[in-house]
């Protein structure tokens, strides 16, 4: 499905600009709103389920649709800090489907490691800019299924600056919210 590392953050540079965020704590605090998503593109919520919004909105190449959720806990909870943020994508017309993001808020440490950790599996990431992201297909499906049976996710990452980061997400909702994506994306599970 992947042709190369480079491609597939290349096809998803675009969505990282979409869904920047506000970055005063009172808006970090809010639940996820689509006046509080597109930036690129205008997005259609799907619908929320605990934590979790599903959206969809179209461009050049076709349909995406994402799932999008704030972490129920941020270590450091610095004011510097933007808002954390995890996502899913799909872009069928590019047969690219459940590709897992984890924003940080903060820029990462160049060529750094990162985990995600959910109900005991451990899943190794590769970091870019302020963000983490799965090295193959393969992994960001196994990420998206261990998600949707787990409880919470706790993603550990080093920024910049050398100080670990630790962001619990409650993944009460997930499955549900996926499933809102798979649908309008026409993605088979």
């Amino acid at each position: 499905m992947w042709k190369s590392r480079r491609t597939r953050f290349s096809l998803l540079v675009p969505l990282i600009v979409l869904v920047e965020m506000p970055s005063d704590a009172k808006a970090a605090s809010k639940p996820i709103t689509p006046q509080r998503v597109p930036r690129v593109a205008p997005s259609q919520a799907l619908g929320t389920v605990g934590s979790w919004t599903a959206y969809t909105y179209k461009e050049k190449s076709g349909r995406v649709c994402f799932v999008a959720g704030e972490p129920q806990k941020r270590d450091p909870a610095a004011p510097k800090r933007k808002p954390s943020l995890a996502m899913v994508t799909h872009r069928p017309q590019e047969k690219v489907a459940n590709v897992v993001s984890f924003v940080e808020g903060y820029p990462l440490r160049e060529g750094s490691e990162a985990s995600v950790d959910i109900g005991g599996a451990k899943f190794d990431l590769f970091t870019k800019g302020d963000s983490t992201w799965a090295r193959t297909a393969e992994l960001d499906k196994a990420i998206v299924e261990a998600m949707a049976k787990g409880k919470q996710a706790v993603v550990k990452a080093v920024l910049k600056k050398g100080q670990p980061t630790t962001d619990t997400y409650a993944l009460g909702g997930f499955a549900q919210a996926l499933a809102l994506i798979d649908k309008a994306c026409d993605i088979k599970r």
